[in-house]
């Protein structure tokens, strides 16, 4: 007897940034952040005032955040601290609950893993405001991928900052010490984050991701190319046009049904052909 095949889906796993991509960067969020970076700089660091915004930008230009780079140039501060300051004092309630975005992301039966350089009480808290705080297996974020607190997601933390997993697994950091890429021309960072290989490569691992079967979703042009180039599909949120490293562009994450409808039809013809090989195995009683 010939039995029909069951289409495997291409992707077993999809990643999502949070700031810029789970929400647009019109909600005002990011500008606020970037005003908390620069405050911190001056009020906590001392830098003057004149020189903040050039420095600011460059930092983050080469270090993917502004607090990697100040740690690599020399500055010494607390890492729980900063994110306070930078993170603890956003207006979240600029953001809203999103059901269209909650709707399509429960409608895919592929797991989803958040991978953030932020640190986990604010993806929590943005979360928590979109009402996606169950959409997703699992959280990497600062705390994850950086070994100065030795934290890791587990069930227990997720419950007292408010943020709820929908999977049972849990990130645990990989304790090495990974450097930024073009550490010949550039100073050392402590910090690990995108978007750099290394940050990429460790979160392979700690969440056992296939990145050649892994979607990943991000609004940052530097972290989807370097998420190309360690063998990720990628999706550059927050533009309809696509470049170097880039196999879709979205201007918004809501449109991610109509730029990859193969993702739900993949799930409805696996469901019909195991749903006719089910029916050609069970006998038919008189």
């Amino acid at each position: 007897m010939e039995y029909q095949k069951v289409l495997e889906p291409e992707y077993d796993c999809i990643i999502f940034d949070v700031d810029d991509t789970l929400y647009p960067l019109k909600s005002g969020l990011s500008e606020q952040c970037t005003k908390n970076i620069k405050e911190y700089m001056i009020q906590k660091l001392g830098i003057e005032e004149s020189k903040v915004p050039e420095l600011c930008h460059q930092l983050y230009v080469d270090y993917g955040t502004t607090m990697a780079g100040l740690k690599a140039i020399g500055y010494n501060f607390d890492d729980d601290d900063y994110h306070r300051f930078v993170h603890g004092r956003l207006p979240y309630e600029f953001l809203k609950p999103d059901p269209v975005l909650r709707s399509l992301l429960h409608s895919l039966p592929i797991r989803k893993v958040v991978f953030s350089n932020a640190d986990k009480a604010h993806v929590a808290k943005v979360l928590g405001r979109l009402g996606l705080e169950d959409c997703f297996e699992g959280v990497i974020c600062f705390e994850t991928l950086n070994t100065t607190t030795n934290e890791m997601i587990t069930s227990d933390d997720a419950d007292s900052i408010g943020l709820s997993l929908s999977g049972t697994e849990t990130f645990k950091p990989i304790t090495n010490s990974c450097e930024p890429n073009d550490v010949s021309v550039l100073p050392k960072s402590p910090i690990i984050c995108k978007p750099f290989e290394d940050a990429f490569e460790q979160a392979f691992k700690i969440a056992e991701i296939n990145p050649k079967r892994t979607l990943f979703f991000d609004d940052s042009i530097r972290n989807i190319q370097t998420g190309k180039c360690k063998g990720l599909h990628t999706v550059w949120v927050g533009s309809s046009h696509r470049t170097k490293g880039v196999d879709y562009a979205l201007e918004s994450i809501h449109n991610m049904r109509e730029a990859l409808p193969e993702l739900w039809e993949a799930i409805k013809e696996s469901e019909v052909c195991y749903s006719e090989k089910t029916a050609i195995e069970t006998p038919v009683r008189a």
